[in-house]
C-alpha cells in the first residue's frame, strides 16, 4: 500500500527530545524529526503546552531557532500548535498542564509570540467557556489560525457558539476530562454533536479504550476524525523517566506515560503509524481509511490557515509493507509564499 505521508497535529516531543525544552537545539530537533520520518510522519505541528508568558516566549524562541537551523525542520514543520494556557484549571480538566499558569484567552500574548517566529502558530487550543474566548476565536481565525477545544467543560451552547465563531477542532476528544461528568449535558457529547468540529483522537489504547474509540468514530463519522499522537519525549524510547516541559514523566512497560503522581496520563508514547495499525488491528477501519485519518485528514483541517499564510505542503509518500509498517518514505517539500 502507498499513501500520502502522515501529519501529526499534536506532538510535544519524540525520540528523547522535548519540544518544550528551552535549550532545544537544531541537532536535537533533527533527531526527533528523523525518528518521526522513519514512522511515516512527513510533517507535524510541534506543540507547546501551558506555561507562563515568559516561559512560552523562551520556549518558542528556542524551538523556532531549532526549526530554522535544522536539516529537517524547514521540510517538515509549517508551523506550531499552542495548547494552552487558555484552558480550564479545574480538577480533572487541566491534566498534566500546570493549572496555576492558566489564564483567560489573550490575543495580545499570541500575537506577541507570533511576531518573532519564522513560521506561524497555526493551531491554538483553548477552553471556550473562559471569558473572552469567543472574541479571541474570531481574532485568531481572522489571523490565519485553526482553533480547537480541549481541557474544557464547555456545554452545548458554548460549543455551538465557539463553532459559530470559527472553532473547527476537538483536540484529543475524550481526554482532558474528569472521570465523572454530568450524565447527558456534558462537553464530550456537546463536541460529538457539533458537526462543524473535527475530532482528534489518540488511538493508543490508554487514552481511549479501543471499544470507546470505535464508538466515538462511529458517532462522529470517520470523515470527521483525525488521528494524533500527543507524543512526548518518551515516544520511540525505552521505558524510563524523562523530562517533559519541566516535569518528570514515566514511560511504563505497557506503553503508558504517567504524570509525576502516577495517577494520570502525561501525553503518550504513541507513534502515528502505530495508531494506524491499531485502527486496523481493532477492526475499526481498513488500512487505507486509517492512513487517511493520519495524513490527508489532519492536513485538511489546516487548509484555511495554510492558505492564509501562503504555505503549501507536499505530503510526500509512504510505502507500507504487508505488516503495515512504513518501508519507504519520500521526503516532502514545504513551500512558503
Amino acid at each position: 500500500m502507498q499513501t500520502e505521508g502522515l501529519f501529526d497535529l499534536q506532538v510535544n516531543g519524540y525520540g528523547g527530545v522535548d519540544f518544550n525544552d528551552p535549550a532545544m537545539s537544531a541537532a536535537a530537533l533533527d533527531v526527533a524529526l528523523a525518528a518521526m520520518l522513519e514512522d511515516g510522519v512527513t510533517g507535524c505541528l510541534p506543540t507547546l503546552i501551558t506555561a507562563t508568558p515568559e516561559d512560552l516566549r523562551v520556549r518558542f524562541a528556542a524551538l523556532d531557532k531549532a526549526v530554522r537551523e535544522s536539516r529537517l525542520g524547514p521540510l517538515m514543520v509549517p508551523g506550531y500548535h499552542l495548547e494552552g494556557p487558555f484552558l480550564n484549571p479545574g480538577e480533572g480538566y487541566h491534566g498534566c498542564h500546570p493549572a496555576d499558569a492558566m489564564c483567560d484567552p489573550d490575543t495580545g500574548l499570541v500575537a506577541g509570540l507570533d511576531e518573532n517566529l519564522s513560521r506561524p502558530i497555526l493551531l491554538v487550543t483553548l477552553a471556550p467557556e473562559r471569558p473572552g474566548a469567543m472574541a479571541a476565536i474570531r481574532t485568531w481565525v481572522d489571523a490565519g489560525k485553526a482553533v480547537a477545544v480541549a481541557h474544557s467543560a464547555a456545554d452545548f451552547a458554548t460549543i455551538r457558539a465557539a463553532a459559530d465563531a470559527g472553532m473547527t477542532l476537538s483536540t484529543h476528544l475524550g481526554n482532558g476530562l474528569p472521570q465523572v461528568l454530568p450524565k447527558l449535558d456534558n462537553t464530550l457529547l456537546a463536541q460529538l454533536a457539533e458537526p462543524r468540529l473535527t475530532a482528534c483522537l489518540i488511538a493508543d489504547g490508554h487514552h481511549i479504550p479501543k471499544e470507546a474509540l470505535r464508538a466515538l468514530i462511529a458517532l462522529k463519522g470517520a470523515a470527521r476524525c483525525v488521528l494524533v499522537s500527543d507524543a512526548v519525549v518518551a515516544a520511540a524510547m525505552p521505558p524510563g523517566t524523562y523530562s517533559f516541559a519541566g516535569m518528570a514523566v514515566t514511560l511504563e512497560e505497557g506503553g503508558r506515560v504517567a504524570q509525576p503522581s502516577g495517577s494520570g496520563l502525561a501525553g503518550s508514547a504513541l507513534r502515528l503509524d502505530q495508531a494506524v495499525r491499531n485502527l486496523v488491528d481493532w477492526a475499526i477501519a481498513p488500512p487505507e481509511h486509517a492512513a487517511a485519518m493520519a495524513g490527508p485528514a489532519p492536513r485538511a483541517t489546516l487548509a484555511r490557515a495554510l492558505a492564509h499564510h501562503g504555505i503549501t505542503i507536499d505530503p510526500g509518500t509512504v510505502t507500507w509493507d504487508d505488516a503495515l509498517k512504513p518501508r519507504v518514505t519520500r521526503m516532502p517539500a514545504l513551500n512558503r509564499g
